[in-house]
């Protein structure tokens, strides 16, 4: 974790469970059980899937929040049930059933909620904005902070960044991606998904590449906007902000190698 000022950077992966990280990044011999608790000192941050995939048990929130280190977040990638459907104004019922399953048992650790949605999802204003409405801004107490991830052309307009930034919501980053790209900070934090690890890199970028992402993090914990991430609503207010940068697809194997090398840089 690097704190910029008013902004603070968080760098991880997603997940932790996958067969070509042990003896990679995780030591052999490593317990399985015990990797969560060593990729949360190596990590500032993950981004958990399994909660896109299907409800968990607030044991399993508990169990991971005392796992890892007392600054250490969660982001959460919220149900498919909730965003891959015809009418998103008919969410809610899945958006209750999420929020009431224990995310807030992860309490301090718990971070940005993302919502991803199909690439063949387009924008519809007025139910995407009834969408909106449904995300609430509280749950037993706690705030709730919100990433929407959109991997459709349509939503490249400025109605469509309005929209998210009246809400206080965030719009994923998806960077060295064939996702589309949008760059406008949209609230109090900038969610960057960097999918561009390739096999052959040591630690799946070029070490110029992970100099860049460095300061790409810096700049927008700043308040700024880094070069090759133009917005398009218009300027971006020069407020400070959180950072959650996650090496997320790519060259998988090599994600964990990416973040570490980019926490080395930030100091």
């Amino acid at each position: 974790m690097t704190k910029n000022k008013a902004g603070t950077i968080r760098v991880g992966i997603g997940g932790w469970t996958f067969a070509p990280w042990r003896g990679t990044f995780y030591p052999d011999k490593l317990p399985q059980k015990r990797e969560l608790e060593y990729a949360g000192e190596h990590l500032t941050s993950i981004e958990i899937n399994g909660t896109y995939y299907g409800s968990q048990k607030p044991a399993s929130f508990i169990k991971w929040r005392d796992e890892t280190p007392d600054d250490f977040v969660f982001s959460l990638k919220a149900p498919r049930f909730a965003t891959n459907r015809r009418v998103l104004a008919e969410a809610g019922d899945s958006i209750d059933r999420f929020f009431a399953s224990g995310v807030t048992e992860l309490g301090d650790k718990l971070g940005p909620v993302n919502w991803q949605f199909a690439t063949s999802k387009a924008f519809d204003p007025q139910d995407f904005g009834a969408f909106l409405a449904l995300l609430p801004s509280e749950v037993d107490g706690r705030a709730i902070r919100h990433v929407v991830e959109v991997r459709h052309a349509s939503f490249q307009v400025p109605e469509f960044v309005e929209l998210v930034r009246e809400h206080g919501v965030a719009v994923v980053v998806a960077a060295d991606s064939e996702f589309p790209l949008i760059a406008d900070p949209t609230a109090s934090f900038v969610y960057v998904r960097a999918m561009g690890t390739v096999e052959g890199a040591a630690s799946g970028y070029a070490p110029k590449a992970l100099d860049a992402w460095a300061e790409r993090a810096r700049a927008w914990a700043d308040g700024g906007t880094p070069d090759g991430f133009e917005t398009i609503a218009g300027a971006a207010d020069k407020t400070p902000r959180d950072v959650f940068l996650y090496f997320i697809s790519g060259h998988k194997a090599a994600n964990p190698a990416a973040a570490m090398a980019v926490i080395d840089r930030l100091g």
